[in-house]
């Protein structure tokens, strides 16, 4: 385990919307964190029920206080964010941001090569691929 005798928390956070059967990359964090002694918390893991796919413009039956209320309050209790970026993703963006502004350690996954400013600027860390990923949660932890 990492730093102290308490485990700390990772908060995976990703695109989900478009993506909703290519989710594989949790696994593959969660693995990585495991294997420090970390403990990881996966939002996918309660919403995936709402990500069927087949329903257009569901967002209009979800409560959406609730839905990321849930999100803030997991983002809250994360000592680091492990944001995987292989496309664009407003929600994993909004998240990344409020977790920055609440002072935690954000560490971005991304081959896209320009990057926008604004995900730069609320990083601490931006990786290319999940074999950096062991080291950047070590520096970050």
């Amino acid at each position: 385990m990492l730093g102290d005798d308490l485990a700390k928390l990772v908060f995976i956070s990703g695109p989900i919307l478009g993506m909703e059967r290519q989710q594989e990359y949790r696994k593959i964090i969660t693995g990585i964190c495991q294997k420090l002694g970390l403990i990881v918390i996966d939002p996918w893991k309660r919403e995936r029920v709402l990500y069927n796919g087949t329903e257009e413009c569901w967002w209009d039956k979800v409560p959406v206080f609730d839905f990321i209320q849930r999100d803030l309050e997991d983002a809250d209790r994360c000592d680091v964010m492990v944001v995987y970026l292989p496309i664009l993703s407003a929600g994993a963006c909004m998240e990344m941001f409020y977790a920055k502004r609440k002072g935690k350690k954000v560490i971005v996954i991304s081959e896209n090569k320009c990057l926008s400013p604004w995900i730069v600027f609320h990083s601490d860390v931006i990786i290319k691929g999940f074999s950096d990923l062991e080291d950047a949660l070590k520096k970050c932890l």
